[in-house]
């Protein structure tokens, strides 16, 4: 896998950009005016990422993503991340019947959902799994394998299926972890 280098990354319009970010060759940015990257973060190989989003500390996207910020935004916190395959979306035609879809249609002939992403601190998302509009994924949360989340999560729970829904509680030994990562000063 090729990365786009410091100064490659420099060239663009990110609002702010940290340290140590990897993002593949092949990866598709638009709108990176409106994105913020925080330090450590990658993104790989063919995910699609545009609008308004903002990543965190320690933010991995995996392959094949779909990261559609619009300008509600997407926020991924500190440790969060996406397996391969993953959509998010902040906003949705209705598929109901009662207005027009897609986006060759003016809007005054739809009817669109919009609402702001959250991926929470510590927060993963399964492979092949999809977040619809103003969903907040709480700190904590991991979504299985192909998932459909609808709707907000409480904080530490592990959520699953198509509506997903809570099935357990998470454990939260990564905080220990997380604070020996963050004191350890060898490279």
């Amino acid at each position: 896998m090729a990365y786009l280098t410091r100064k490659q990354l420099e060239d663009m319009p990110f609002k702010y950009l940290g340290e140590n970010i990897k993002i593949s060759e092949k990866a598709s940015l638009y709108d990176p005016d409106q994105m913020t990257v925080g330090d450590n973060t990658r993104i790989d190989d063919f995910c699609v990422v545009s609008g308004k989003v903002s990543f965190g500390r320690n933010v991995h996207i995996a392959v094949f993503c779909n990261i559609a910020g619009g300008a509600e935004g997407i926020v991924f916190d500190d440790f969060s991340g996406l397996a391969c395959g993953c959509h998010i979306f902040t906003q949705s035609d209705d598929y109901t019947g009662l207005a027009l879809t897609n986006p060759t249609v003016p809007n005054k002939y739809k009817k669109i959902t919009k609402g702001k992403v959250v991926i929470g601190r510590h927060s993963i998302v399964g492979t092949h799994s999809v977040i619809f509009p103003g969903v907040i994924f709480s700190e904590g949360c991991s979504l299985g394998a192909m998932s459909m989340l609808t709707k907000s999560t409480e904080p530490w729970g592990v959520y699953f299926g198509i509506l997903a829904k809570k099935i357990k509680n998470r454990k939260k030994n990564m905080l220990l972890l997380e604070a020996l990562y963050l004191s350890d000063d060898t490279p």
